[in-house]
C-alpha cells in the first residue's frame, strides 16, 4: 500500500496507464533574423491560445464555468502584453531563438511565483510552466500526450499532471488519478474534484513502483493507493465505492431543505468564493448565501489594479446572482506573503505580522481602499451586500474604515448614486488581539466572522506551512477552542451575528462544538454544504452542551480530537 495526499474523494479501481511527457531540452541558440523569429513566436502563441480557448470551452460545457476559469487564467497569461513583450524583447535584444526566450522569461516569473508564501501564487507557477512548455512544443512540432483517448477503466498514473492535461481527461474512461507530485490545492486537483474523479497526489517514489497494466485501487478520501491488490481488497473497495455513490445520491435530498437542528434552531450554511463565477457551485449545492467573498483574487493574475468600475461589476454580479441572499465581501487582504508586483510591495521578513490587509489598505486609502469601498457601496444597491474588514487588531482600525465608508456615502449622496443606506460593516476575527477584545468590537461591529486558519496560527504562534512546527497547528487545541468560544459568546451577548469562514466550519468533528458554542453561520466550500446540512439537522444543540463541556475539559488537542472522533462514531 502507498500513502499520498487525498486530493479528490471517492474510490477508483482500474488498470494503470502511465502518462509521461518527454522532457524538453531547450538550448540557447542564436538567430540572425530576429524579426522572423518574433513572427515564429507569435504563430506558436496563437496556436497555444486557440487550443487553450477550446479546452476552456469544453470544460465549461462538460463541468461548469467555474472550472473553465482555470484555463481562462492560462489564456490571460498568454495574452498578457507584459509577458509576451518581454519574450519578444529577449528575441530581438539578445538575438536568441523563441524557445529559449520563452524558457528564460517564463521561468523567471514561475520561480518568482513559486517563492511566494501563498498557495494561489504558487499555483500560478505551475500554470506559467504549463503554458511555457505548451508554446515550446508548438515551436518544436511535438504533440502532447492525448489523455482524452485513454481506454475505459484507466487509472491515470503520472509524475505530475499539468492543468491543461487534466482538463483534457474524459471522466467516462478515467476512474482515478495518482501522481507522485502535486498538492491538494493545485489546479489539477481542483479539476479532478470538479470532474468527480478520485485522486491521490504526492505519492513518494510512485513512478518506480507502478507499471502499465497494474491493477490499481485508490481511496481518494484517505489518500491510499493499492498496487496489484488481492481479490479481497478489490471486493472490499468495490463495496466501499457503491456505498460512497449511494451516500452522494442521498445528499441530494437535502437540496431545498432548511438547516434546522432537532431542537428547532436555524443555522445559516453559506459558501466561500473568490470570483463571481464561483456562484454557480453555491447555487448548485443550495447555499444560503456567501459568507466570504475574497476580493484579493480580483487583483491577482493582472498587470494593473482593477478599476473601480471593474470591481463594481464583479460585486454587482454576485449580489444580483444571489437574489437577495446575503453576501459578505471581505475588503482587500494582501501584503506581506501575497506579493502583487504592480502594488509595489516589498517583502516583509515576517509577512504574517507585517504590512497586510487593513494595515495596507488604510495606508493606501486614495488609490486602493476608497475605490474598492466606493465599488462595494455602489454594488450594494443591487443586493444584500455586507462589508467585512480583515486582520483587525485594534478598534481604531474598524473606526477608521467605518469613517471612510461614511465619507464615501456622502460623496454618493451628492451625486445621487444609489446604495444600501444601512449596509452592515463587520470584522473578520482572526487575531489574538481581536479575540481578547471581542466584547469591545461587538459594540461597534455589525457582525463577526471567525477566520480559524489565521486565528489558530496567531494563537499558537505557529507557521502552518513550516513542517517542523506544523504539529502545533490544530483548531482542536484548547487555547484555540477557548478563543473561539469567547468570540461567539461576546457576539451573542451583544446581539450580533457570529459566523465562521475558516476550514473548521465544515469539519465534521468541529461542527458539534461550534453548534454548542452558539455559532449562527457556517461558511465553507460549496461542495461541503449538503453534508454539513445533513450533519447539523441530526443534532440537538441542547444535547451537545454536555459534549462541548467534556471536550473543553481536556488539556491537549489530541485528547479533544480523539474524544470528538469517538463521539462522531457513536452519533
Amino acid at each position: 500500500m502507498l500513502k499520498g495526499t487525498n486530493a479528490s474523494s471517492g474510490i477508483g479501481i482500474g488498470n494503470a496507464v502511465i502518462v509521461e511527457e518527454k522532457e524538453l531540452v531547450i538550448k540557447r541558440e542564436a538567430v540572425a533574423d530576429t524579426a522572423a523569429e518574433v513572427e515564429r513566436f507569435k504563430g506558436a502563441l496563437e496556436k497555444t491560445l486557440k487550443k487553450t480557448e477550446e479546452l476552456a470551452a469544453d470544460l465549461a460545457t462538460r463541468v461548469g464555468e467555474k472550472e473553465a476559469e482555470i484555463m481562462q487564467g492560462h489564456m490571460m497569461l498568454l495574452m498578457d502584453p507584459m509577458l509576451t513583450g518581454e519574450i519578444e524583447t529577449a528575441i530581438t535584444g539578445e538575438g536568441i531563438c523563441a524557445e529559449y526566450a520563452i524558457e528564460q522569461v517564463c521561468t523567471t516569473y514561475a520561480d518568482m511565483f513559486a517563492a511566494m508564501d501563498d498557495e494561489l501564487m504558487q499555483q500560478r507557477a505551475t500554470d506559467m510552466r504549463d503554458i511555457k512548455t505548451r508554446m515550446q512544443r508548438e515551436l518544436l512540432g511535438i504533440e502532447s500526450v492525448d489523455i482524452a483517448s485513454l481506454p475505459a477503466g484507466s487509472i491515470l498514473v503520472a509524475k505530475d499532471l499539468t492543468p491543461s492535461m487534466t482538463a483534457g481527461i474524459n471522466p467516462e474512461h478515467v476512474t482515478g488519478i495518482v501522481t507522485e507530485l502535486g498538492g491538494k490545492t493545485s489546479h489539477s486537483a481542483i479539476l479532478a474534484r470538479a470532474l468527480e474523479i478520485p485522486a491521490v497526489v504526492a505519492v513518494p517514489d510512485l513512478m518506480n513502483q507502478v507499471h502499465n497494466g497494474h491493477v490499481i485501487v485508490l481511496d481518494g478520501s484517505e489518500g491510499l493507493v493499492y498496487v496489484d491488490p488481492d481479490q479481497e481488497v478489490v471486493d472490499e473497495f468495490s463495496a466501499k465505492r457503491e456505498k460512497f455513490l449511494k451516500e452522494k445520491q442521498e445528499l441530494e435530498q437535502y437540496i431545498g431543505k432548511q438547516t434546522v437542528t432537532k431542537d428547532g434552531v436555524h443555522i445559516e450554511l453559506v459558501a466561500n468564493i473568490g470570483k463571481p463565477e464561483d456562484l454557480e457551485k453555491v447555487l448548485q449545492y443550495d447555499g444560503e448565501g456567501v459568507g466570504l467573498f475574497r476580493t484579493e483574487f480580483l487583483f491577482m493574475d493582472r498587470t494593473a489594479m482593477p478599476t473601480e468600475e471593474e470591481q463594481f461589476e464583479a460585486y454587482k454580479a454576485v449580489a444580483e446572482g444571489l437574489k437577495g441572499k446575503p453576501v459578505i465581501i471581505r475588503t482587500l487582504d494582501i501584503g506581506g506573503d501575497k506579493e502583487i508586483p504592480y502594488m509595489g510591495l516589498t517583502k516583509d521578513e515576517n509577512p504574517f505580522l507585517g504590512y497586510r490587509a487593513i494595515r495596507f489598505c488604510l495606508d493606501r486609502k486614495e488609490d486602493v481602499y476608497k475605490p474598492q469601498l466606493r465599488a462595494l457601496l455602489r454594488a450594494s444597491a443591487y443586493g444584500n451586500i455586507k462589508i467585512m474588514v480583515p486582520m483587525v487588531t485594534c478598534i481604531e482600525e474598524l473606526r477608521e474604515a467605518k469613517a471612510l465608508i461614511e465619507e464615501i456615502k456622502k460623496e454618493l449622496d451628492e451625486k445621487n448614486i444609489p446604495y444600501k443606506k444601512n449596509i452592515e460593516v463587520g470584522i473578520m476575527v482572526e487575531t489574538a488581539a481581536a479575540s481578547l477584545m471581542a466584547d469591545v468590537f461587538a459594540k461597534e461591529a455589525a457582525f463577526f466572522s471567525i477566520g480559524t486558519n489565521d486565528l489558530t496560527q496567531y494563537t499558537m504562534s505557529v507557521d502552518r506551512g513550516n513542517d517542523k512546527v506544523s504539529y502545533l497547528y490544530s483548531t482542536f487545541n484548547p487555547a484555540v477552542l477557548r478563543s473561539i468560544k469567547r468570540i461567539i459568546t461576546c457576539g451573542r451577548e451583544a446581539g450580533i451575528m457570529v459566523g465562521m469562514c475558516g476550514e473548521a466550519a465544515s469539519d465534521p468533528l468541529m461542527i458539534p462544538l461550534l453548534l454548542a458554542f452558539g455559532l449562527n453561520e457556517f461558511s465553507m466550500s460549496a461542495s461541503a454544504i449538503l453534508y454539513s446540512r445533513k450533519l447539523i439537522t441530526s443534532y440537538s444543540i441542547g444535547e451537545l452542551q454536555a459534549v462541548a463541556d467534556k471536550a473543553m475539559s481536556f488539556a491537549t488537542a489530541a485528547e479533544v480530537e480523539a474524544y470528538m472522533r469517538e463521539f462522531a462514531e457513536r452519533a
